[in-house]
């Protein structure tokens, strides 16, 4: 996805929820939920709409744009199980969300940054694809030098996030281990995926 540029916290509002992590976004939210611009009253949304908001907090949140969220619909939606979790948990195992999820990073998009400029190793190999998809058994780790070790350190000092039972992180050797395939319940994006893939099989 071209990174996006305009205010992050417009998005969160319009979303109604926080899918940017930034510290502006984070505020934003707080003081003004309700979505952004001039507004009368509230408008109930067509059930076109309330998908397209669904399946926008996906794109955001992930940080993919839509010629690729519909490549990986499309590929999924032909293999058994319910399409919209097979959804989730795929953009789930995307290498930059799992580096966010370790708290490595404070947000996706600095998760990201840190990829393309080869900080990560995979299974002992450099890679500087942030959608490179991990499996179980996979090792990620920070590479071995005392200039970016400590930059990670501190960004892990300060960063917030959820534990995760799919993975294990060592937090004195930056390393992290896929345990599993994530499920539904691993899943703190609040999106109705049911929605979602509705609305992208019109």
């Amino acid at each position: 996805m071209a990174r996006y540029r305009d205010a992050k916290g417009k998005i969160n509002r319009r979303l109604g929820a926080q899918i940017y992590e930034s510290n502006g976004a984070v505020r934003a939210y707080d003081r003004r939920p309700e979505p952004p611009g001039m507004h009368t009253r509230p408008r109930k949304l067509s059930t076109y709409g309330q998908g397209l908001i669904e399946k926008q907090k996906i794109k955001h949140f992930y940080g993919i744009g839509e010629r690729q969220l519909r490549r990986y619909f499309a590929s999924l939606s032909r293999k058994p199980g319910k399409t919209g979790e097979l959804l989730l948990s795929f953009l789930e195992c995307r290498l930059d969300n799992v580096v966010r999820k370790a708290c490595l990073t404070r947000t996706r998009p600095q998760a990201r940054q840190g990829i393309v400029h080869g900080h990560f190793l995979v299974n002992g190999r450099r890679t500087n694809k942030p959608s490179y998809h991990v499996r179980p058994g996979d090792v990620i780790q920070v590479r071995n030098r005392k200039n970016i070790l400590q930059l990670y350190h501190h960004m892990e000092n300060e960063s917030e996030g959820e534990p995760c039972d799919w993975m294990t992180v060592d937090t004195e050797t930056l390393r992290i281990t896929i345990q599993q395939q994530p499920g539904r319940t691993d899943i703190s994006l609040p999106v109705d995926e049911n929605m979602v893939v509705e609305f992208m099989s019109r």
